[in-house]
């Protein structure tokens, strides 16, 4: 739970931790956790929202007519439209930006403040995006979207990796994952049912974003704050209280220690982010800031789930039998959530971002390859080649469910100490945002011009995200955050980097 630089007192004093999962600890955590509520159902809605007839005739008549005329144009362009993209990727800019106020706010006002600074804003989206009336103001209500995502996001993470055990903080972060799948599939139920609702149903879609964001501020006014935050901010009999609630136990001195000491060494950091830098956290940068953040959304993942109604509707479907594929899909990526946070403090991180490599890069080879060989201009796909499309889909998000979705959050949330641990998260959010925004806008086009390609293209970039899985990560389960870099000097590469940091510091 604690962090801080990992000195040998700190490693051997870990061993005496002592506690037990608590009901507050979890309901806690399950609070906390609606903030992938958030992310998930924005990510669901805005795919299903822009294959509906009634927003595209609104506010994208171009595309609309465009759709209707079945013009002689291969399949893959019928919504090639960068204004359509950009109603759904500035959700994302916006979030990128705003995580770095969410990191000051979070370090200094708490995770809690954070949290539900994220589920007003994102409310405020909603409903702005419910009564719509103009383009401008669908770009509007997704900026305050992304405002709550850029808060939610950054906090959400930490405070679950904070409050969580060592031997179980890998199942309790992935409540976050787990809520965004959630988040997803109900909101393809709920596009399944407005799609029906002529013309205002894309409204009503839009607009039950504010549901999860009120249960997501109700809930945070009895939030606790993390026992780390509360020390960080100096509060410490408040702190050493909420920490024995939350382990069941008053025994809990030597686990008190070290977030004091941490806390200690984060208070002499005054620029986290310029701390980050550093040679000495290198391999948080390269791991947990930059490469997996990035690598997540490079899988290609948020480019199916953004577009799946619209690609299943391409090959065919009606857009009722669209919305139920993309329901299809959000459930195997819950069912991959819920496999990950059974197996993953057993089998471990490397495990299950390796062998979905394998799962994932197969799944793609053959979707690249019935697409190439069957997939013309005008002509639909054979209804077998559909079934077969559709189920590498879904084993494809299945993998991605128990991997990248979960880990991608897990992994730097774990890694980063104390003193750097907000900035680096915030590092993480704005990578991750940029490069689902930069997806987001670039596929479409990318689909059209590259036709099949893109997947191939794909299944290369997993293939490098796995190389640097294997070659860079060392296995991280069961380790306690404040023995973090004990792993960093050990690792066969990472070894020479920390202790090259170390030899210019004397």
């Amino acid at each position: 739970m604690a962090g801080g630089f990992g000195t040998n007192e700190m490693g051997k004093r870990a061993e005496l931790y002592e506690g037990r999962v608590t009901g507050y600890f979890v309901m806690a955590c399950l609070v906390a956790a609606l903030g992938g509520s958030l992310f998930g159902y924005d990510l669901g809605v805005s795919g299903g929202v822009t294959s509906m007839d009634d927003f595209l005739k609104d506010f994208f008549p171009k595309v609309y007519r465009r759709k209707q005329a079945h013009l002689h144009e291969t399949d893959y362009c019928k919504y090639d439209n960068q204004l359509l993209t950009l109603f759904t990727s500035s959700l994302y800019f916006a979030g990128l930006t705003s995580t770095f106020a969410a990191s000051y706010v979070t370090r200094k006002r708490g995770r809690r403040a954070s949290i539900l600074i994220g589920a007003v804003s994102f409310f405020c989206g909603g409903a702005v995006n419910a009564g719509a009336m103009n383009i401008g103001m669908l770009i509007i209500g997704r900026i305050l979207l992304g405002i709550g995502i850029g808060f939610g996001n950054q906090a959400v993470p930490l405070y679950l990796s904070e409050m969580a055990p060592a031997n179980i903080r890998g199942a309790t972060n992935q409540l976050f994952q787990l809520t965004t799948c959630l988040g997803i599939l109900v909101a393809d139920g709920i596009n399944y049912f407005t799609a029906e609702l002529h013309p205002w149903g894309w409204r009503l879609s839009l607009g039950l974003a504010m549901v999860p964001a009120t249960l997501m501020f109700v809930g945070g006014l009895f939030l606790p704050e993390t026992p780390n935050s509360l020390v960080e901010q100096g509060k410490l009999e408040e702190a050493r209280r909420i920490l024995e609630k939350v382990r069941g136990t008053n025994k809990v001195d030597a686990e008190f220690e070290d977030l004091i000491e941490a806390s200690e060494a984060a208070r002499a950091v005054k620029h986290p982010f310029r701390n980050l830098l550093k040679r000495k956290n290198r391999p948080q940068l390269v791991i947990g800031a930059i490469g997996i953040p990035a690598f997540q959304q490079l899988s290609g993942m948020n480019s199916i789930l953004f577009y799946a109604p619209v690609i299943f509707q391409s090959l065919g479907f009606g857009s009722g039998a669209s919305l139920y594929s993309a329901i299809i899909t959000g459930s195997m990526l819950v069912l991959g959530a819920l496999v990950s946070m059974v197996v993953v403090d057993r089998l471990g991180r490397r495990f299950l971002f390796l062998e979905a490599g394998v799962q994932m890069i197969t799944s793609m080879i053959v979707i690249a390859t019935i697409l190439a060989l069957k997939f013309g201009t005008g002509v639909l796909l054979p209804k077998v080649d559909a079934y077969v499309l559709v189920i590498c889909i879904c084993l494809f998000v299945l993998a991605y469910g128990w991997s990248w979705g979960p880990l991608g959050w897990l992994v730097p949330s774990e890694i980063f100490p104390l003193e750097t641990r907000s900035a680096g998260q915030s590092m993480v959010v704005c990578v991750n945002l940029f490069f689902t925004a930069a997806i987001a806008q670039c596929f479409l086009a990318s689909l059209c011009h590259l036709r099949w390609g893109v997947f191939i293209l794909f299944a290369g970039l997993i293939v490098i995200m796995s190389i640097f899985i294997a070659l860079l990560l060392p296995e991280t389960k069961k380790v306690p955050i404040e023995e973090m870099s004990f792993l960093w000097e050990k690792h066969w590469f990472w070894k020479n980097v920390v202790r090259s940091s170390e030899e210019e510091a004397a």
